[in-house]
């Protein structure tokens, strides 16, 4: 088995803002295990906020090189072990790897991922799209120029439920909002009424990850769902989210792949817990890894390929939400 890396700086097609920052292009570092004339692909962004550069991750995954080209496995679920003493503290390069072990064990059995795990693509969540932080008039723009079933508003200012009036005024689609921290416990449960009467879903993470009483009188006082983000990112939170929050959103990158993020789902699923799985901005690769998942979820977010301007990959298409497999084995990921 060979290892092969493809650095990317991928261009959004808007600015896009969040309560933590704004950025206009997204590193990627996507990741190749070749194995004669088939390969799969994973992905990792480098994310500032979790520490993560695509320098550093190509260092890690070089100094790793020989273990990870030597190694013997026929499920990914075992290289993940293999793997993990090496990378347990380090969950994006671990997530690259797992999904191009997934995708590569699907290609060498000759069927899609989803199949290769059993499973089979009946009653799909929508995804939604993403509006940033912006101007109501930016906002409003980006629904104009995307029209979508269901909205993703990201929130943190001062005018937030004026800014999901406005946003109600252009269009029936459904809301989520996402807060990323910015709220109170007060705050949000005197909002959840009015959100909801605005066709809102849900509410993603509204307070911090170390605000465990905040969250517990949210859980209990809230008229809308709340869904775990932040304070959900390895496999020991989905525990600790209990009776703190009505779901989880598990994304792979933060946990270390498709691997634990399957036994995160099952144990979600235990606890009564709604899933979600969320993108970071990335290519097609990432992407075409979490659309496998959908018969297990709820919900979904992985519209982070449709955010870019330039596409290096190919994987899944999305149209007005509705996921569109691609013919062939694996997840379907390829490089253009």
């Amino acid at each position: 088995m060979e290892l092969h890396l493809h650095p990317f700086n991928l261009q959004l097609r808007h600015t896009f803002r969040i309560a933590h920052g704004a950025r206009t292009h997204q590193p990627t570092l996507i990741v190749e295990l070749r194995d004669g004339e088939l390969s799969g692909f994973g992905e990792a962004t480098a994310t500032s906020y979790y520490g993560q550069s695509v320098e550093k991750m190509q260092e890690t995954l070089e100094q790793l090189r020989s273990k990870i080209e030597s190694s013997q496995w026929e499920k990914a679920e075992d290289f993940w072990e293999i793997m993990r003493p090496d990378l347990e503290t380090n969950p994006f390069v671990q997530c690259a790897l797992d999904v191009a072990a997934h995708d590569l064990a699907a290609r060498r059995a000759g069927v899609p991922l989803y199949r290769h795990w059993g499973l089979e693509l009946t009653e799909l969540p929508l995804t939604n799209y993403t509006i940033g932080i912006a101007s109501v008039e930016e906002m409003v723009a980006k629904m104009e120029e995307t029209p979508w079933p269901v909205y993703k508003i990201k929130l943190g200012t001062d005018h937030d439920l004026e800014i999901i009036r406005a946003l109600r005024e252009h269009t029936d689609a459904a809301f989520r909002v996402d807060a990323n921290c910015a709220w109170t416990a007060e705050q949000t449960i005197a909002l959840a009424p009015e959100l909801k009467a605005l066709n809102v879903e849900f509410i993603e993470q509204p307070l911090g990850m170390d605000d465990r009483a905040g969250m517990a009188l949210v859980h209990r006082e809230s008229v809308l769902p709340v869904i775990a983000d932040e304070s959900c990112q390895r496999e020991p939170d989905v525990d600790r989210c209990a009776g703190l929050f009505h779901g989880v959103n598990i994304k792979l990158m933060k946990c270390g792949g498709l691997t634990p993020a399957r036994r995160m789902i099952e144990r979600a699923r235990s606890l009564k817990l709604r899933v979600m799985v969320g993108c970071m901005t990335e290519s097609s690769v990432g992407i075409a890894a979490i659309a496998h998942l959908l018969p297990l979820l709820d919900y979904v977010d992985m519209d982070g390929a449709l955010l870019l301007k330039d596409e290096p990959a190919t994987g899944v298409c999305i149209e007005n939400g509705v996921v569109h497999f691609v013919d062939g084995p694996g997840t379907g990921a390829s490089l253009r």
